[in-house]
């Protein structure tokens, strides 16, 4: 199994992070995209769409961040990742649209503007990006994790952009209930941490 990775994609990372959870073993692959590689013929081949992560299983190949937890998590021993059952499936699948939605326009662009000078507007993502932590504290309030009563891939989908919210100069902690929950993800065995950059908010909030 090979992962196509760069270590600032919160996307990327998402893929890393359930691999390390899972203990599955993976050779990762830096993919250089300051030089282009993930526009490259070779790589094109691999994902036309040009973008990481992407996940080869022995020539079985999963693009996009979310489908490649759900083929890892199929393919995982442990159940509990994606739960079988129809209500618990669905409560899944809401979270891994939202981190295809709000967060990857709310706390993920404001990152890439400070991180990578993507062309947006701050101020209208950076109050994306609470909107989205504002309501997430509060589904926080009254639970562990976000879609059951264990970790499941919506946490591993939601962790990376929110950890690295203030890096978009999103301050997200005012949201208790968010970073008591960061918190037990990264206590979980097998965490991968996501790579800091010293750009944004320092650590802690202003």
């Amino acid at each position: 199994m090979k992962l196509y990775f760069h270590p600032l994609s919160g996307h990327a990372h998402r893929a890393r992070l359930f691999l390390s959870l899972i203990d599955a073993d993976a050779e990762i692959i830096e993919v250089d995209m300051r030089a282009g590689e993930h526009k490259a013929p070779a790589f094109l081949a691999l994902n036309p769409f040009g973008q990481i992560p992407v996940l080869d299983d022995d020539g079985v190949i999963i693009t996009d961040s979310n489908a490649i937890l759900v083929y890892l998590a199929k393919k995982s021993a442990d159940r509990t990742w994606l739960p079988e059952d129809a209500a618990g499936a669905a409560a899944v699948q809401r979270w891994l649209s939202v981190a295809a939605g709000e967060i990857a326009y709310g706390p993920c662009a404001a990152r890439l503007v400070t991180v990578f000078g993507a062309k947006f507007d701050a101020n209208e993502v950076i109050a994306r990006a609470h909107a989205i932590l504002k309501l997430i504290d509060a589904q926080l309030a009254r639970r562990q994790w976000i879609a059951a009563d264990h970790p499941t891939i919506a946490d591993v989908a939601l962790y990376s952009y929110i950890a690295r919210a203030p890096e978009g100069n999103v301050d997200r902690y005012a949201y208790r209930h968010v970073s008591a929950w960061l918190a037990r993800v990264e206590a979980l065995p097998g965490f991968f941490p996501f790579q800091k950059t010293p750009i944004g908010i320092p650590e802690g909030g202003n």
